[in-house]
């Protein structure tokens, strides 16, 4: 495995790129391949704003929240990439048609409960008025979000401020799904330890899984994939435990947030799956017991650690794991 093959691998991911999936680091016994509608669940939303900054909403027809106002949201169906879902809700639900200007935000119950909240923008079409009320919405409004409104869940308040924050001054890349297919959701982590910053030179180290090898035999780096039974947020602690048994319970493992998403749903059953390409960061709990200038050590065969010497690269890490420049991921357990 050659350092340049290592940097391109990981500004790829850095850069919201994807990478196939050629295999797992931490897997349950029984690894099966999701199933849309049956597996697994995917919600999408949209959050947007006219010039007035006030936020497209849709009044609800379904009998248990008849007449209540929510955000155009809904269930992926069978065939969807992410984007064509977002794309069809509003459509269906507010009668315009929209461009989408990122991934807003993640949330997710694990595996069998994601939901997609995108930031985008009216690009045509008319609001659904009364008149063109179906199964989908009773009608379509733009919301000053001060006069009083009966909303269907409070839980949308968080989403539409998250896109007024993105609107008025973007705090991470913009980030739009990848077209990859994945058989099952799961977790490929930029894994990254930091020595103490007062150090004389700060140093940064990544965690590699085993190398694969393509087709002319040529050694890859890999960074480690996990596959999500729990939560996204636990995948990467069951990792980590997994490698570093010993060390593990004087470790605060972090979840910095989402580098870029991989989703390709076009075969039922074969495709359904998710790649979350997460950034992850370790640091010791106590600083005092511990020599922190070397990352943990690790117990489990099949894995080293790396360090990045290109300045380039490393800086750009440290200035994400800084910044908390990523896309926001939260666990809803």
């Amino acid at each position: 495995m050659g350092s340049e093959d290592l940097d391109e691998t990981v500004e790829k991911i850095l850069n919201g790129e994807g990478l196939e999936v050629t295999g797992f680091d931490s897997v349950p016994e029984q690894l099966r391949p999701v199933a849309l509608r049956k597996t697994v669940c995917y919600i999408v939303s949209a959050v947007i704003f006219n010039a007035k900054e006030e936020v497209l909403m849709v009044q609800e027809a379904k009998r248990e929240c008849y007449g209540h106002w929510y955000l155009p949201a809904g269930r992926m169906e069978l065939g969807e990439s992410i984007q064509e879902a977002v794309q069809r809700e509003v459509r269906e639900e507010a009668g315009v048609d929209c461009e989408l200007v990122t991934l807003l935000l993640v949330q997710e119950q694990g595996p069998r409960w994601i939901r997609f909240t995108f930031l985008a923008e009216v690009t045509g079409g008319n609001l659904k008025t009364t008149a063109e009320a179906d199964s989908e919405s009773l009608q379509a409004q733009w919301w000053d979000r001060e006069t009083p409104l009966p909303l269907r869940c409070q839980d949308i308040l968080t989403l539409i401020d998250a896109g007024l924050k993105y609107r008025r001054k973007p705090w991470f890349p913009v980030c739009q799904p990848v077209d990859l297919p994945c058989e099952v959701v799961c977790q490929r982590l930029l894994l990254a330890f930091t020595n103490p910053k007062n150090s004389d030179e700060e140093r940064l180290w990544l965690l590699l899984g085993d190398h694969t090898v393509d087709a002319d035999a040529e050694m890859l780096p890999r960074l480690p994939v996990a596959a999500v039974t729990h939560t996204v947020t636990w995948a990467g602690q069951r990792l980590v435990k997994k490698c570093m048994a010993s060390s593990y319970s004087a470790l605060n493992v972090k979840v910095c947030g989402i580098l870029g998403v991989q989703h390709n749903g076009r075969v039922h059953g074969k495709t359904d799956g998710l790649c979350f390409n997460t950034l992850v960061t370790l640091e010791y709990l106590d600083e005092g017991l511990v020599d922190l200038h070397s990352p943990p050590p690790l117990e489990s065969e099949g894995y080293r650690w790396q360090e990045v010497t290109n300045q380039s690269l490393k800086m750009n890490i440290l200035q994400r794991i800084k910044d908390a420049s990523l896309l926001p991921l939260h666990s809803l357990y």
